[in-house]
């Protein structure tokens, strides 16, 4: 039963990589910042290192809190049976929604799954509601916020760089400052989404202000390295205004690199749960005899499968879910596709600390609309946008709907 449970955890995280990934790559990938191959290798290096260095020795058993255990300490199988059947529903669906192209959240799409055997096949009263209607309220609120910072990001970009008389002088002024926002906002996601995990285990003590210092520390680093390399960028005054915005976006496209590989850490090591969290819950509670714990220590080798099936998962199917992100809602350039970036890391950030459930595709995708929004609604794709928004509303029952039936298959063969 445990190596059924492991290809089932294998194919949740192949699909987290097939689908998910792209909200660390997609944008860089649209704005020609990286070619679509290079993309695939920075983000195997880092979506592997964040999953299998930072990933968690300890993982909650219960993802997000959703259902109540105590409902399955009389008949622990159920649980069991139950996590085989969402790590597989929600596997499935991701694979049909990275075929299809679509990005969808797969937090919610092993939520949705969890949610969806527990009342069925267990009892409504083990599901915790205000839980699920807080993630469908953040279908609204994380996308909005997102698009909002995104939109402020591109016209402040407009109004003290490329409106100007001398684009490319100005670049040199504010592009360092850009930089340290940019790795501030970076490190404070590795630090409080990717090596949580690690700071927890190690029993390593950081406070809030802590963690802000050496945020700011990493962005002066990065201004300073940045202002450095813009330094030596030289533009013959003679060239046209379009030749001096192809070196400001050249600039861009290097901070784009940067806040990728960060993003693509941080979602490795944060999202890697989605995966492993059903699978180690299985394995404790068949190794433990049936006694269900909060939380469950992760052997290595698990998150070794949670690794690996990302970076498969990336390279096998990822591109299409990058080419919706990068390129089918509106037209990205480096200094768009970095305001996007940058306000999906933001939004990252101050959600986490308002606690509200948040979801990164989400997030990307909102401010990718925030962008377009900036050169008019005629710059967006409104049918790719429409598609999204419904793939979104879908991806809860869907992961639901499967996972009843797999459910009462595996009750049936197993019982």
């Amino acid at each position: 039963m445990i190596w059924i449970a492991v290809a089932f955890g294998f194919l949740m995280a192949f699909g987290i990589g097939a689908n998910d990934v792209a909200n660390a790559m997609g944008t860089s990938v649209g704005a020609k910042a990286l070619t679509l191959k290079q993309a695939i290798i920075v983000a195997a290096i880092f979506e592997f290192a964040g999953a299998y260095l930072a990933g968690g020795e300890v993982t909650k058993t219960i993802r997000k809190g959703m259902i109540d255990s105590s409902y399955f300490n009389g008949q622990p199988e159920l649980l069991v049976f139950g996590m085989m059947a969402a790590l597989l529903a929600a596997g499935i669906w991701l694979l049909i929604a990275s075929k299809l192209g679509w990005p969808v959240s797969t937090t919610h799409s092993i939520v949705g799954a969890i949610v969806g055997f527990a009342a069925v096949g267990v009892t409504t009263q083990a599901v915790n509601w205000g839980k699920v209607g807080s993630i469908v309220g953040s279908w609204v609120i994380t996308p909005v916020l997102a698009g909002v910072i995104a939109f402020l990001i591109v016209l402040s970009v407009q109004k003290l760089i490329l409106n100007t008389e001398d684009p490319f002088q100005k670049a040199k002024r504010y592009v360092p400052v850009y930089m340290f926002l940019a790795g501030f906002v970076i490190a404070l996601v590795t630090i409080m989404k990717g090596l949580k995990h690690v700071f927890k285990d190690k029993s390593i003590e950081l406070t809030t202000l802590d963690i802000y210092l050496i945020a700011a520390g990493v962005g002066v680093i990065i201004a300073g390295i940045g202002a450095m390399f813009i330094s030596r960028i030289k533009v013959d005054k003679k060239e046209n205004k379009e030749y001096q915005f192809a070196s400001v976006e050249k600039v861009f496209a290097v901070l784009m690199i940067v806040t990728a590989c960060g993003m693509a850490f941080a979602h490795g090591s944060n999202d890697v749960a989605n995966a492993i969290g059903p699978l180690a819950a299985i394995v404790s509670v068949i190794q433990s005899g049936g006694e269900i714990g909060a939380s469950a220590s992760v052997d290595p080798r698990i998150l070794l499968v949670g690794a690996i099936g990302i970076v498969i998962g990336l390279i096998v199917l990822g591109s299409r879910v990058m080419a919706t992100i990068g390129q089918k809602i509106t037209h990205l350039t480096p200094s768009r596709g970095f305001a996007a970036e940058l306000a999906a890391a933001s939004t990252v950030i101050i959600a986490s600390g308002a606690g509200l459930p948040i979801s990164t595709t989400q997030t990307l995708v909102g401010a990718v609309l925030g962008v377009g929004m900036a050169r008019g609604i005629a710059a967006l794709n409104l049918g790719v946008v429409r598609n999204i928004f419904v793939s979104w509303v879908v991806t809860l029952p869907a992961g639901a709907i499967l996972s009843i039936i797999f459910f009462y298959i595996f009750k049936a063969i197993f019982s």
